[in-house]
């Protein structure tokens, strides 16, 4: 226990000041934004989450509002969940299809491969919570910034339309933000749903330029380039499953017979995506190169919607820049990963 404790301190001191988080997500069963609600829930001493709430991303909102349920339970931290939009603000099935007949094949569409009126169903091996989440995720959103003014960090694993509506609903909000920490963009790869454009960016690519556009003080930005420099590969994943805890049972579950398929695929590679922002919120020097940048977002309906762009100032003059994060210590980010999934 004594260990234990001696940790997260430790990890407090490095992360500076305890962050309060609204945790906006497009959770799946588990993936990367589940693995970062365990390593959060995991450093109570470095963060405290104020809200969670579902976007629609890789799987529609109430559905992972149920995936979400159910991480909460095997960690024994029962949390109220709350559903903002159910839509992208635009963005369509119908208009995926016809980017794809245009255009060629979306190499992955989330949610919109799925019936968005399908009964919501159980996490694997588990039964249905029983529980419902509240609606209403953007008004909480807006309620934690006005009731903690420069305090709230808006930690954003999914596409970026509960941020955007609510900037758009409240627009004095923008800088009463502390900081917005997202995963999201392509500045310098090639996308991972178009060949254009990042999932998250695409899948809203309205939100998206709402949000690079803002006046929010501080936006910080894991992009697919940056993503690509942390892979979890075969032997990696068997060290974490390894473990056979509840949550370790899930990830062998998820990532061993879904997405990457490790089970099947021994040479499948998939990156840690979501968990290198939440990373950064508990050791932020795992970071090593990083650069200043005025980014937009391609809002145009075509072959390069939701591709990340240079911004035109002059359309966006009160804009703030994007701490945009070059490189990476991979072995301390792992480690980190690791003992916190393991833990």
């Amino acid at each position: 226990m004594a260990r234990l404790v001696g940790a997260i301190l430790l990890l407090a001191g490095i992360a500076g000041a305890r962050e309060t988080i609204v945790f906006d997500t497009d959770s799946g069963v588990f993936g990367d934004d589940g693995a970062s609600l365990v390593m959060l829930l995991r450093n109570p001493a470095a963060v405290s989450i104020s809200a969670i709430t579902v976007v629609p991303g890789n799987v529609w909102p109430d559905q992972g509002a149920e995936y979400l349920f159910h991480i909460l339970d095997l960690l024994k931290r029962p949390m109220p969940v709350y559903t903002g939009a159910q839509t992208p603000l635009l963005h369509s099935v119908a208009m995926a299809r016809e980017e794809q007949r245009r255009w060629g094949p979306i190499a992955y569409s989330g949610a919109f491969a799925e019936d968005p009126q399908a009964a919501v169903v159980p996490a694997p091996g588990a039964k249905l919570s029983g529980r419902q989440p509240y609606s209403g995720g953007v008004e909480r959103l807006i309620s934690e910034i006005e009731r903690h003014p420069g305090a709230i960090t808006i930690l954003a694993l999914g596409p970026l339309t509960n941020v955007a509506l609510a900037l758009r609903l409240q627009p004095d909000i923008e800088t009463k933000i502390k900081q917005i920490v997202m995963m999201g963009g392509n500045v310098r790869s090639s996308g991972n749903a178009s060949p254009s454009a990042e999932f998250n960016f695409w899948f809203d690519a309205e939100a998206a330029r709402v949000v690079m556009r803002s006046r929010i003080p501080r936006k910080i930005l894991f992009d697919l380039d940056v993503c690509n420099r942390a892979p979890l590969r075969k032997a990696q994943f068997d060290e974490i499953a390894a473990a056979a805890t509840p949550i370790t049972e899930l990830f062998r579950e998820d990532y061993g017979r879904r997405y990457p398929g490790f089970a099947e695929h021994p040479t499948a590679v998939v990156s840690l995506w979501d968990a290198l922002p939440t990373a950064w919120l508990l050791d932020a020097g795992f970071v090593t190169r990083s650069e200043m940048r005025y980014l937009d977002v391609q809002a145009a309906w075509g072959r390069f919607y939701g591709a990340t762009v240079p911004l035109d100032r002059r359309q966006a003059p009160a804009a703030t820049p994007v701490t945009l994060m070059l490189d990476i210590d991979y072995a301390r980010v792992y480690k980190l990963y690791r003992d916190l999934l393991t833990q």
